[in-house]
């Protein structure tokens, strides 16, 4: 069973930079897509970005061009870069496994999830 844990979360200004990690456990990792969600107080869960099996990347309007995912199979992880961010991007941010080796952007494509990591943009 995959086990995601999440790591560097915290308080940043508006217009700085953040970089967030996950690491998986489990043999299969590079089979499979990640992604990012994000989920804000009285807000569903929204896709953020998504890698595929093989480097395919796919982001949400909201964060193109601010945020970038990565990947890095021999390590078992997945990262997202995030520049110039905006207090709209507070939320707890999620770490989560495909269920396929291309993934989708809706929640129920993905079957495990990471326990989130808090992201706060102060104005």
């Amino acid at each position: 069973q995959v086990q995601l844990v999440e790591s560097g979360g915290g308080l940043v200004q508006a217009g700085g930079s953040m970089r967030l990690s996950c690491l998986a456990s489990g043999r299969t990792f590079s089979s499979y897509a990640m992604g990012w969600f994000r989920q804000a107080p009285g807000k569903e869960r929204e896709f953020v970005a998504r890698i595929s099996a093989n480097t395919v990347t796919s982001y949400a309007d909201s964060v193109k061009g601010r945020f970038t995912i990565s990947r890095d199979n021999a390590k078992k992880t997945v990262s997202l870069q995030m520049n110039s961010l905006k207090p709209e991007d507070t939320a707890v941010y999620f770490c989560a496994r495909g269920r396929t080796n291309w993934g989708a952007k809706a929640p129920a494509d993905f079957d495990a999830w990471g326990q989130g990591t808090q992201v706060t943009v102060s104005s």
